[in-house]
């Protein structure tokens, strides 16, 4: 047995230690194979890893708002693994209210948002040469509210609103419902005042009795004038969508060139969101600390309340039990759009199919909420 130029041992045929040397040549073979097969089974193993990561579509993706409770299915589906899964490398930023996911997605520098449709409709028609669609619902029903206080004379009938002040921010997206509101109640609101009022001081006006009520989303409102002292049986909250208001609320929204350049990751997207609203639904508790340890001033208990409120309110409605979660009836989509014509004049009115398409949600089967 010699060695030969590359250091590997190999076998001569001669000599009485033969048998000897041919057995000692074996053994040596089968290490130096078993060496060639760990260091070719590490490589392949690194290739692989490295191809997998490469194959994750990264995407950026828009919340409305801060981390708070409603965040809890986006959450989730991060902290599950569930986006990874479909292979996505998803970064989710906050916002500063339901349209800003819309410009920032418009603008390109965002691939995909959880923004407010009735906005969307607007937008597209400011900008017709902007091709955003709606692809999920996530609010079926809309939290735009009108929050009251009893002591202030607001109860739950729309005429106790006349004669009353009320904190309405300009930029309010609840506030921007108001003409609907009034056209479908038929309320002459001239004997009313309206105070356009900051976002940070809105809440404390009401809870120090400087207007009667305010707009804003029902979630919101309620739960920062309960951290303020008002007692609960003293806030009457008013949910647009009990008084006539068929708008729907908040949907994942995509760009065009996402859409049409990646339509799987679309769908991929749609499904991991699925599957962290369903696990949402079944531990509210649960759902909640993937928010909490993205945001560290909120306490559990009060986004806890916050989610639930959202579930039943906006979320998991009659409808949504029913048919699933994440489409539209198309009867009241093409109502909401005839709405929405209320608060402002269409330069071209939309068809329901160009602002909401269902082509990318997951099967019916796979959407079941209850």
């Amino acid at each position: 047995m010699v060695e030969n130029r590359a250091g590997v041992q190999e076998e001569r045929h001669e000599g009485p230690d033969h048998k000897k040397a041919e057995v000692t040549v074996m053994f040596a073979d089968r290490a130096t194979k078993a060496t060639w097969i760990r260091g070719m089974l590490a490589g392949a193993a690194v290739l692989l890893g490295s191809a997998a990561a490469q194959a994750q579509t990264p995407v950026r993706f828009s919340l409305d708002w801060r981390w708070e409770g409603p965040a809890a299915p986006f959450a989730v589906a991060i902290d599950k693994g569930y986006f990874k899964a479909e292979g996505l490398d998803v970064t989710i930023d906050p916002a500063a209210g339901s349209r800003e996911p819309i410009s920032r997605v418009a603008s390109g520098t965002y691939d995909a948002g959880f923004g407010d449709v009735n906005s969307l409709v607007r937008f597209r028609d400011e900008n017709p040469g902007t091709d955003i669609k709606a692809v999920m619902v996530i609010y079926d029903r809309p939290p735009f509210a009108v929050i009251g206080r009893k002591s202030r004379g607001v109860t739950k009938e729309v005429s106790s609103l006349q004669g009353k002040k009320f904190g309405a921010p300009a930029a309010d997206g609840a506030y921007a419902q108001w003409p609907i509101f009034k056209a479908v109640n038929k309320i002459d609101d001239s004997t009313m005042k309206f105070e356009n009022v900051g976002f940070p001081v809105r809440e404390p006006m009401l809870a120090q009795g400087e207007v009667d009520a305010v707009f804003g989303f029902s979630m919101s409102s309620y739960i920062n004038l309960k951290s303020r002292g008002v007692p609960a049986d003293d806030i009457v909250v008013m949910l647009m969508s009990d008084y006539g208001v068929d708008l729907y609320g908040n949907t994942i929204i995509v760009s065009q060139k996402f859409a049409q350049e990646k339509p799987e990751a679309v769908k991929g997207l749609l499904r991991a969101i699925m599957k962290g609203v369903q696990d949402t639904v079944k531990d509210p508790s649960s759902a909640v600390d993937s928010v909490i340890k993205r945001n560290d001033v909120a306490k559990k208990d009060v986004e806890l309340e916050r989610l639930k409120m959202v579930l039943e309110q906006n979320m998991i409605t009659p409808w949504v039990k029913e048919k699933g979660f994440g489409g539209i009836d198309k009867d009241r989509f093409a109502r909401a759009l005839d709405q929405i014509g209320l608060t402002f004049t269409y330069k071209t009115k939309p068809e329901v199919g160009a602002v909401f398409t269902e082509e990318f949600l997951p099967a019916a089967d796979q959407r079941k909420v209850n």
